[in-house]
């Protein structure tokens, strides 16, 4: 894959920040509907947060991978995807804390409070937010990367 011309100098933290960003607004949008339309409680409306990261993160990798071509090394890719999902989740964070104060009454936490037992504050949930994404986006950036990587025939040019 060739580099693009006018962008031979992305960085993995450039594409990873950018693709967050993106990735985040759309889980704001999501999370407003579930919480407008009611089914926010539910704990399977979590799952297409998830799939949303997820989905966020690969694409960071592969427009990575598109614009670095051969060059992109490998921890550069890990990289911009897991920037990539720890700013979408910091970003889902802030709004949820924003949306409990704009509609209490929408985001019924009682589910997890029976889940867990105990009452979830909304910092709690703001810092679990967090962790799931970084996790996610751990674990998604490593699969994601033996897909995207750069097949490597000189073991010291790969290092580069």
């Amino acid at each position: 894959m060739a580099t693009r011309p006018n962008t031979p100098s992305l960085t993995a933290e450039q594409n990873g920040f950018r693709f967050g960003l993106l990735t985040g607004a759309v889980l704001c949008a999501y999370t407003l509907i579930a919480a407008l339309l009611g089914f926010f409680s539910r704990v399977e409306a979590g799952s297409l947060d998830v799939l949303i990261l997820v989905l966020g993160s690969v694409l960071a990798i592969r427009h990575f991978r598109q614009v670095r071509g051969d060059h992109m090394p490998y921890l550069g890719g890990y990289g911009t995807g897991i920037i990539t999902a720890l700013v979408a989740s910091v970003m889902l964070g802030l709004f949820f804390i924003i949306l409990t104060v704009v509609i209490p009454k929408s985001l019924d936490l009682t589910q997890v409070e029976n889940l867990f037992g105990f009452d979830l504050s909304v910092v709690v949930a703001f810092l679990a937010i967090i962790l799931m994404g970084a996790m996610t986006g751990v674990i998604t950036s490593l699969v994601a990367m033996q897909y995207f990587k750069v097949s490597a025939i000189d073991p010291l040019k790969a290092m580069e």
